[in-house]
């Protein structure tokens, strides 16, 4: 017999969206239970015998844990939906019920993005505690030297504070570029890109290569590939998910 659980949970677990975005959608007043529209956090209900729904669509019933991951171009929004009408990565997944992206990558930037409708992973992936790694390769503006790269390295000081220790290498020079792997265990809003901007190198372009232990090698630019049940072990073992399994 099951038991009250809190809604937001619930939409989570369902494929809905990722917690926080369940949150949203309730204080939207977009969920209901038992016809009754509900805006508070604390609310619970029982996904076993209350009717829920959202924007008046019945949650759907317990969907498989589907994770995958999309080697995204340019030119899209990393987002389900978006109310300018752009075109968002959505157009290139495969359709699951609940299937979101896990955190954001730019408009501008290419590479690695995870997708899953598993929300409580992607509560775990998205949350700054657990800093999961992230490595990028970025062409910048001029040629860098390893004095200033060691600052990226050391952390440096940016609008919303300062930056933990980055792994920084470089990779040669293309001209007057640089190319630089980066690989940080934050998610700030455009955070590489800041963080070269901040020592007079500004970003050209931008590709994320991996995610954890997740690579973007073998997906060609706009397909993904579901991850290997190994891949889904090691991501929920990074974000405190070590029982979990795919």
């Amino acid at each position: 017999m099951s038991s009250p659980q809190r809604l937001q949970k619930i939409l989570a677990s369902a494929g809905v969206a990722s917690r926080r975005r369940s949150e949203e959608l309730i204080l939207a007043g977009r969920v209901s239970v038992n016809g009754q529209v509900v805006r508070e956090l604390g609310a619970k209900a029982d996904p076993a015998h209350d009717a829920i729904e959202v924007d008046g669509t019945p949650l759907p019933s317990q969907t498989d844990k589907v994770y995958y991951a999309l080697n995204k171009p340019t030119g899209y929004i990393t987002s389900v939906t978006d109310p300018k009408g752009r075109r968002t990565v959505m157009a290139l997944a495969p359709e699951v019920p609940g299937l979101h992206p896990v955190g954001r990558l730019d408009y501008d930037t290419s590479g690695l993005l995870l997708l899953t409708n598993d929300g409580d992973l992607t509560l775990a992936m998205t949350h700054p505690r657990y800093g999961v790694p992230k490595t990028y390769d970025a062409l910048v503006e001029g040629h860098p030297t390893e004095r200033i790269l060691q600052r990226l390295r050391d952390g440096l000081r940016l609008e919303d504070g300062y930056t933990a220790s980055a792994k920084v290498v470089a990779l040669g020079t293309e001209g007057d570029q640089s190319r630089v792997r980066i690989t940080i265990h934050e998610g700030r809003n455009r955070q590489v890109r800041r963080m070269f901007a901040a020592i007079g190198h500004p970003v050209v372009r931008l590709k994320r290569l991996s995610v954890g232990t997740v690579s973007i090698e073998g997906i060609a630019l706009g397909g993904y590939r579901p991850l290997t049940p190994q891949e889904v072990v090691e991501l929920k073992q990074q974000t405190g998910h070590e029982e979990g399994q795919p």
